[in-house]
């Protein structure tokens, strides 16, 4: 009898976390295929028709696969750049100890975004990028490594604190540097680590918004952006903002997906020591 009730309790609790976690998705996919004055006038009628309207408007009324793209450079960009420095960062903090250094650049992560926006905006100012796409790319890139740079490091300090020295040791007899050690045997056992920083850093980067609003210009502009533009003073396209909040949760869904394997692995991995 109690283990009848205790298995009710639980499915119960599964059931209100689904609600919590998968309503707001599933209210969001659904109103993206209604019509806008659907949404306005009854916000929960199941009886109005669906339509794609929502979709095609979106691609007619803007230049949609270029802002796609525009997002996937600046957050795979700072991804892969946070990667390539934070790894190595990672690594001698862990290996030299340099617990300071590490702190540090968990204070810049845990800074509002807020505070770097004045001096990246001067800094736009004074090397031309607003009127430069491929400097206000560059710009982009190296604002969001404020957000992925910090996360790469602080994910994988755990997991090559689970490396034992001893394995990297054992290399010196072939006469492998340090570099080589790195690069041929800590890397591959840190690659779920590498995947949770990946994906994480990713989604972080993809769904920020400060950054771009201050410092793209027309041809750099992300999709957190143009999303904004549907809510203004005086007209309000829910449909289209569900429309578009639908695509751009798509690739971070994909590359969630596609990780999923690793990302179990390195999340537990990383959370046991």
């Amino acid at each position: 009898m109690n283990t009848g009730k205790r298995l009710v309790g639980v499915y119960t609790a599964y059931a209100v976390f689904a609600v919590i976690f998968f309503g707001p998705v599933l209210f969001m996919l659904w109103s993206s295929l209604r019509r806008n004055v659907d949404i306005t006038g009854s916000l929960f009628d199941v009886t109005s028709p669906l339509t794609l309207e929502n979709f095609t408007n979106l691609f007619e009324r803007f230049e949609f696969g270029r802002y796609i793209v525009n997002s996937l450079v600046v957050a795979g960009g700072s991804t892969l750049l946070g990667l390539a420095l934070g790894a190595p960062a990672a690594y001698v903090v862990v290996r030299r100890q340099l617990t300071t250094l590490g702190f540090v650049t968990l204070l810049a992560r845990m800074a509002p975004g807020v505070l770097f926006v004045l001096p990246l905006f001067v800094l736009s100012i004074r090397i031309d990028a607003p009127s430069n796409t491929g400097l206000n790319y560059a710009l982009l890139i190296v604002a969001h490594l404020i957000i992925t740079l910090p996360l790469c490091i602080w994910l994988l300090i755990p997991f090559f604190e689970d490396i034992p020295i001893s394995i990297e040791e054992s290399t010196l007899i072939d006469g492998a540097s340090p570099w080589q050690r790195f690069r041929t045997v800590v890397l591959p056992l840190a690659l779920p680590g590498l995947s949770v920083a990946l994906t994480l850093s990713f989604v972080f980067s993809w769904n920020y918004f400060l950054f771009a609003l201050a410092l793209a210009n027309d041809r750099t502009l992300p999709l957190t952006v143009i999303a904004f533009n549907f809510i203004g003073q005086g007209s309000n396209d829910f449909g289209g903002l569900m429309a578009a909040s639908t695509l751009i949760s798509v690739p971070a869904l994909l590359l969630t997906i596609f990780a999923q394997r690793w990302l179990v692995r390195g999340i537990t991995g990383g959370a046991v020591k």
